[in-house]
């Protein structure tokens, strides 16, 4: 839950989603909320994880996103994991519509942040991993973790 100086609190990451697949291109899309989701969400209580996008009847649809439901909420509460509408352009859903149809294309939620009061989600474009590719991406990791220890050891020398 950082704060940036822009203005942009960011409130959930799908780290997972940066493991497992292959990000082609990411999008900035409004969600529609309603009131006691909107108040859960400004408290954090949001979680991505497992969560995807479909394009359905030319609107974007988030299925999975967990966010619980709001303490002071009564009767008017929300059902924690019900289908949300995502808001983009509709050159953006066009064109994601045509990149879905192909083969291995997905949608997946990579973070959930306030942008000028406004609950956005940064909606990627992704290729699933296959596991020969995370195991290589571990070793890049290390490799580099190995590197930045050595530069630390010498440097307290």
């Amino acid at each position: 839950m950082a704060k940036a100086k822009t203005g942009v609190k960011t409130l959930a990451q799908n780290r997972k989603a940066r493991h497992d697949y292959h990000i082609e291109d990411v999008y900035e899309a409004g969600i529609a909320l309603t009131g006691t989701e909107i108040k859960s969400v400004r408290a954090g209580r949001v979680q991505l994880k497992d969560s995807f996008a479909r394009i359905q009847n030319g609107e974007v649809l988030l299925y999975n996103m967990h966010i619980s439901p709001y303490e002071q909420g009564n009767r008017y509460n929300h059902e924690p994991e019900r289908t949300r509408k995502l808001l983009l352009r509709r050159l953006e859903i066009l064109k994601l519509n045509g990149l879905t149809r192909e083969k291995g294309y997905s949608l997946v939620p990579l973070s959930l942040y306030l942008k000028g009061g406004w609950a956005k989600v940064e909606l990627a474009l992704v290729k699933g991993k296959k596991n020969y590719d995370k195991r290589e991406d571990i070793k890049k990791r290390d490799a580099q973790r190995e590197v930045e220890r050595a530069l630390r050891e010498r440097q307290k020398v």
